[in-house]
């Protein structure tokens, strides 16, 4: 069965993947992967076969509940399983998934994704169908499962994914372990292989947590200084944190755009300046925690509950702590859309236009026009209310508008009508009702993140 129509060829609408338990062993001098996966889910229909998304690796062997399936096809995308006996409706499965290769980045529309070797490590970046590159999987946003990983590198590197629970050395070699409880998308697990320092972040009941290469430290202390007040603001805005930890990467080498992962912000080395040149930009992978990670989508076309959010928490975040307000950036922002060509949708961009830049900014407009609407207790007890409702669990932009009207009482289905299912660009309302609020005090040097 297909899965998403915006990632056609990616995922199998037939398999719900429970948990995924995968042993990898990497070695970095010559971008060699070994590993095993387990992948333990059920079946929506029956089904005579299994279908999992596996690119640029090669299956060696495959046990379906400890034994032989009738056959394996691998293609240059898929991995289809025929089965010795059926499996009826809502019956689980257990696919043991032995394979090995070099892995590499994929070719897409939207460049090359997944697995990607830096000078001296690794960077994995899956949205939105890089996951096979490195694990097989059922590659599809609204399927959300639990990981347990393990994986063995040489000693002298880092190894980062979230949700660390040990480390052991022995032979040179050193095996990270992982878990992540949390409900998590494909696109959303990682790996950050390099030679980092390790800190601590200071980020009140989180754990937080900075990797980063030991030449950017003055750097990495100044620009992540202001991470905890971030947190608690966002908290304060959004609702408490929705994981046990957060971990912020720092790659040596440049990115052309910062990345979010299941708890992890990845930046590369020239988004810290030293000077907070890209403060949005750790604003805006921050706020994915909540939208995109907590509540997540069940479908690509849908993207604006996710960027349009985060580019939003980038505006208030800014109106926080002593800039540009959110209405002044809102102002800035409709004007210079509004000489753009009118031809994007936003509850459904298309695949091609679903990571351009006006679905964030035209996103981030539409919450803004809803804040404006509705003020801004209601406002954010709308943002508050969907991440803990939704929490874990996939979403449509239907569900935030019938949110949206639940919390507010107010008919919105024609604002957001016309702020998303339109093409043309509506105006703002006239009548800015939102508050500036007090700056924040500002992290002085001393508060920077500890080291160890």
């Amino acid at each position: 069965m297909t899965g998403d129509p915006y990632t056609a060829q990616s995922g199998d609408a037939n398999l719900d993947i429970e948990h995924y338990e995968l042993a990898l062993d990497y070695k970095v001098s010559t971008n060699r992967l070994a590993g095993t996966a387990v992948i333990r889910g059920r079946v929506i229909a029956s089904a005579a076969s299994l279908s999992f998304d596996l690119v640029g690796i090669r299956a060696s062997k495959v046990l379906i509940d400890g034994r032989r399936p009738a056959s394996v096809h691998q293609s240059d995308r898929k991995l289809r399983i025929s089965l010795a006996s059926p499996l009826a409706a809502g019956a689980h499965f257990a696919a043991t998934i032995t394979y090995a290769g070099a892995p590499r980045p994929r070719r897409s529309r939207w460049g090359t994704i997944g697995w990607e070797e830096l000078e001296d490590g690794v960077l994995v970046a899956s949205q939105p169908t890089g996951a096979p590159t490195w694990f097989p999987c059922n590659d599809l946003p609204s399927d959300r499962a639990t990981y347990l990983l393990h994986l063995t590198t040489d000693t002298a590197y880092t190894v980062a994914s979230g949700g660390l629970t040990a480390r052991a050395t022995a032979g040179g070699k050193t095996t990270w372990t992982f878990v992540r409880d949390a409900p998590t998308p494909t696109y959303l697990v990682t790996v950050q292989i390099g030679r980092y320092t390790t800190e601590p972040l200071a980020l009140g009941a989180t754990k937080g947590e900075v990797h980063y290469p030991r030449p950017l430290a003055s750097r990495v202390h100044a620009d992540l200084a202001g991470l905890p007040r971030m947190m608690s603001f966002f908290e304060e805005s959004f609702g408490p944190y929705p994981l046990p930890d957060y971990t912020v990467v720092v790659t040596p080498d440049d990115l052309e755009i910062p990345l979010e992962a299941q708890g992890m912000g990845i930046f590369g080395a020239n988004h810290i300046d030293g000077a907070g040149g890209s403060e949005r930009l750790i604003a805006h992978e921050l706020a994915h925690q909540w939208f995109g990670n907590g509540v997540g989508l069940a479908r690509w076309r849908d993207i604006w509950l996710n960027e349009g959010f985060a580019c939003y928490a980038e505006w208030i975040w800014s109106e926080r702590s002593g800039g540009p307000t959110a209405h002044a950036k809102a102002l800035a922002h409709h004007a210079r859309l509004a000489e753009l060509p009118q031809d994007l949708v936003l509850g459904d961009p298309g695949p091609d236009l679903m990571f351009d830049d006006r679905v964030y900014k035209r996103g981030a407009l539409t919450l803004h026009a809803l804040r404006l609407i509705v003020g801004d207790t209601l406002f954010f007890d709308v943002l508050r209310r969907w991440t803990a409702r939704f929490r874990g669990a996939t979403v449509t932009t239907t569900d935030f508008v019938a949110l949206a009207e639940d919390v507010t009482g107010r008919p919105l289905a024609g604002l957001f009508h016309d702020w998303v299912d339109g093409a043309p660009l509506p105006a703002l309302p006239a009548a800015a009702l939102v508050a500036e609020p007090a700056p924040i005090t500002a992290v002085h040097p001393q508060q920077a993140p500890p080291r160890r």
